[in-house]
């Protein structure tokens, strides 16, 4: 979901001790692998995630970006304006990062069988894939970054967990060559009291 917060990822830090760093760590997530919770998993627990409902009106969300360390190296604040219309989904995001640079990202979500759905947005390549079962939701997709003289292929795994009626927290992992980059950790607060305008 955040362009701006994965280019940071590997744009910050370009020193030889870095880069060793980096290389020890991807040599370690490779070994010992991380165990991955299936969607079916959550399909008992509630309340039930259902897109059209939670995403549908005026939305914040609040984060952290980490490196492939683990060290929290940006935050970020976000207004959302979700609407349906015809059974398609729209989410507009603005983000305003800590160093006071702006993003934004318009994604569409369109069902695409027994709740699975499409994702697309301007800089994610083909299609995003979601699903939801119980409480969670799971996005995959892969996002194109603009660095400074080339463009740079990351795979997003978003898990989204519903944990209160207006609460949703979200965990993406960033892979590039099938090993963790980086982690973006958000909530996500839904607020049924403000208008939205979903006729722009």
């Amino acid at each position: 979901m955040l362009a701006g917060a994965v280019r940071f990822c590997f744009t910050t830090g370009a020193s030889s001790s870095r880069r060793a760093g980096m290389f020890i760590c991807l040599a370690t997530l490779l070994l010992g692998g991380c165990g991955t919770a299936s969607i079916e998993d959550y399909r008992d627990r509630s309340p039930a995630f259902m897109p059209e409902d939670f995403f549908n009106g005026a939305l914040t969300a609040h984060g952290v970006v980490k490196d492939y360390s683990g060290s929290a190296i940006r935050h970020f604040n976000a207004d959302i304006i979700a609407c349906w219309s015809e059974g398609v989904g729209t989410l507009n995001e603005f983000f305003t990062f800590d160093d006071g640079e702006q993003q934004t990202r318009i994604w569409t979500l369109t069902p695409s069988g027994d709740r699975t759905y499409i994702g697309t947005a301007g800089d994610v390549i083909g299609d995003g894939s979601a699903r939801w079962e119980g409480n969670a939701m799971f996005l995959d997709y892969t996002l194109r970054i603009a660095l400074e003289d080339s463009s740079i292929d990351v795979h997003i795994d978003d898990r989204m967990y519903r944990i209160g009626e207006n609460v949703v927290v979200n965990e993406s992992r960033m892979r590039k060559w099938g090993v963790g980059v980086g982690e973006i950790l958000l909530t996500l607060i839904k607020h049924p009291e403000q208008p939205a305008d979903c006729s722009a």
